[in-house]
């Protein structure tokens, strides 16, 4: 067994850099709940400059700050907001919401490139009428976590921005990994972004940092969101200790992308010539890689039980399909691995030497545990 790990879950393991954890342990604090601490400030103003944007916000987790961007715009309760039916908000975020904020789901069809088609977007917006609940958001995903990284134009967006204002809506990007579709596109974030009312960027998965969110938008909106903020349990108060990170990753590791987006195509070549799995590498766009598994024999369960016994760490994505995901913590020797390591687990699996228990759910463990 390989004494590293060869993290691929997600890019949200990542460890603080040196340089961060230095940042943390100067930073220049003070209570933010009241609005004085200077890093996050500092910070946040610097974020909605980049982002194109009046004001910004630091927040603990994405999640938050997508819900308090739609609570921000769909202050009514029974007000709907459109969305993805395979969007991070409508699947993995608990359902918050609906069950926070008394807001109604309407799902459009994400296609496999993760938009929405326009007419179906025009459709699912309500006319006026008792019946009905009233359309107030339209939330969109770049990039699009479920459809494998891929990234949203900016000339898409603006035409989804285009017809949110003229119907007297708003428009939420989830840009929980906006910046690697700025990378991917050639498109400064602040262009790729031009037609959102608001923004949610994550701090904590491509770029690296250890918490947190930032939400950008106009002063009013940032003004509605700092008490929504609070509402949810999301003041903090000397917040600059995790500002100073997350300065510090915006600074470093957004010139790192391009160089994970290239570790991603080459992990996906060399998956494609393991005769067990079907993967197109073209369709990598941003840091993910997703790939079938086509032997009926092995689950992605079994197979990510076995890489894990050679230190290599990924996730299901599906009954039949298994996600790597980089980040500039992963070298060109730890892709090389990866792949190695794939294909040894697919031998060791169909030659029935590995040990794996089902469990009383019908899945399989290993017996070393998980």
């Amino acid at each position: 067994m390989a004494s590293k790990v060869v993290d691929l879950r997600s890019d949200t393991v990542t460890k603080p850099s040196e340089a961060m954890r230095a940042a943390m342990a100067a930073a220049d604090v003070d209570d933010d709940v009241v609005g004085v601490d200077p890093t996050a400030r500092r910070f946040q103003a610097e974020m909605a400059s980049l982002m194109g944007k009046e004001a910004a916000l630091f927040v603990p987790s994405g999640t938050m700050g997508n819900l308090i961007s739609v609570l921000a715009h769909c202050d009514v309760r029974g007000s709907e907001a459109i969305l993805g039916d395979n969007s991070h908000i409508h699947v993995y975020e608990n359902g918050g919401i609906s069950t926070i904020g008394g807001v109604h789901p309407k799902t459009v069809p994400n296609n496999p490139d993760g938009t929405m088609d326009i007419d179906k977007i025009v459709a699912a917006i309500r006319h006026p009428d008792l019946h009905y609940p009233t359309t107030r958001l339209i939330c969109l995903e770049n990039t699009h976590g479920n459809s494998g990284g891929k990234c949203l134009s900016a000339e898409y967006t603006d035409k989804v921005g285009e017809i949110a204002k003229s119907h007297g809506i708003k428009l939420h990007i989830d840009g929980a990994r906006i910046f690697n579709a700025s990378v991917a596109l050639g498109v400064p974030v602040d262009r790729l972004v031009k037609a959102a009312d608001s923004v949610s960027v994550c701090l904590s998965k491509g770029l690296g940092a250890p918490v947190g969110s930032v939400i950008v938008g106009s002063k009013d909106f940032i003004e509605k969101a700092k008490i929504l903020r609070k509402t949810l349990g999301g003041g903090m108060r000397q917040v600059g200790v995790l500002c100073a990170a997350a300065q510090v990753a915006v600074r470093d590791t957004v010139g790192k992308l391009a160089d994970d987006h290239r570790k991603a195509r080459v992990l996906a070549e060399g998956l494609k010539k393991i005769k067990h799995v079907t993967v197109d590498p073209a369709s990598v766009e941003t840091n993910m890689v997703f790939f079938d598994i086509v032997d009926p024999r092995i689950s992605p369960d079994n197979l990510c039980q076995v890489l894990e016994q050679h230190n290599v760490f990924a996730m299901p994505a599906s009954s039949k399909s298994i996600r790597f995901v980089l980040h500039y913590q992963i070298s060109d020797a730890d892709v090389r691995y990866a792949v190695t390591c794939v294909e040894k687990a697919f031998e060791e699996l169909l030659k029935g030497g590995t040990n794996l228990e089902p469990l009383t759910n019908g899945t399989i463990r290993s017996s070393y545990g998980h």
